[in-house]
């Protein structure tokens, strides 16, 4: 916008001391190429919202799948004696915490970034070890998961007709999972993203030789005004396209994660629980 500004400002001053009229274009093909301009902008920053909505009403889903499943875990894996009681109640703590543990390594996967600190926190060192060597970590614990699950239906902890119902939930997860995942791998097109790039730069820095005979003087202003909407509404379908990164208007996982780490461990009655992430300077990660 200041190199737009300040390049009409050299023409409005060029043109106080050599006429520019020979130079100048009239206000129609500027008004059929904004109206143009402005329906591929709003096309482009509708399907980067779209990204945006369809990624919060993915992790929607997993608040809610997270709930359920822990629910199922502590209400259909039931021990057949009373002395098996510790060894259920440890494997249903066990999922639970495994939950915990996906959820943290499901965020850090769409930021590509470290999940091993977080996963220390929940996951046995072993454990630990083997999903990390997997090239998709959140996977290699949904796959441990359905281990532990078929092991207690194996003991006679799960009632047959219950193993679908938490195999279910793990289902839920893995398909939240993929379309997350889809929305990170399949970026709007590069080149429909250049081409908007670069219509609007032409466009706004030939907007002085069109408004000059009409505002005079206030060129710069007039042209300010509109490259800032234009540039703006360009600079927001950057900013949402991908939604699952760090910038400040892309989707609170961090708090999303921590609310679901919160929600779980009240559940399995575990004393110390993390506070909510609360923002930074207006700004919730």
């Amino acid at each position: 916008v200041a190199v737009v500004t300040g390049f009409a400002a050299f023409v409005t001053w060029i043109d106080q001391f050599w006429d520019l009229d020979d130079y100048s274009l009239t206000t129609t093909p500027f008004t059929l190429i904004g109206v143009a301009m402005a329906i591929f902008l709003g096309f482009r920053n509708n399907e980067s919202y779209d990204r945006f909505w369809e990624g919060r009403t993915l992790w929607g889903r997993m608040v809610n799948v997270s709930r359920s499943f822990t629910r199922q875990t502590l209400t259909l894996i039931v021990s057949t004696s009373p002395t098996e009681e510790p060894r259920v109640q440890e494997l249903r703590h066990r999922l639970v915490k495994s939950t915990i543990a996906y959820v943290d390594a499901f965020r850090h996967h769409l930021r590509d970034s470290d999940p091993v600190e977080d996963l220390k926190k929940y996951l046995p060192a072993e454990e630990r070890s083997t999903v990390l060597s997997h090239a998709n970590v959140p996977v290699a614990i949904l796959q441990d998961m359905g281990e532990q699950i078929h092991a207690a239906w194996q003991a006679g902890f799960i009632h047959d007709f219950h193993v679908p119902v938490l195999e279910g939930s793990l289902t839920e997860m893995t398909g939240v999972q993929g379309g997350c995942e889809r929305i990170k791998s399949t970026p709007i097109p590069f080149t429909y993203n250049v081409l908007i790039h670069r219509v609007v730069a032409v466009y706004c820095l030939a907007l002085p030789f069109g408004l000059i005979d009409t505002v005079g003087m206030l060129t710069p202003v007039v042209v300010c005004l509109i490259s800032y909407a234009f540039f703006g509404l360009d600079a927001i379908g950057d900013d949402v396209e991908q939604p699952f990164e760090l910038d400040d208007n892309d989707l609170p996982l961090d708090a999303i994660s921590r609310t679901i780490e919160i929600d779980l461990l009240q559940l399995i009655g575990e004393p110390d629980v993390p506070p909510p992430i609360e923002p930074v300077h207006g700004v919730l990660l």
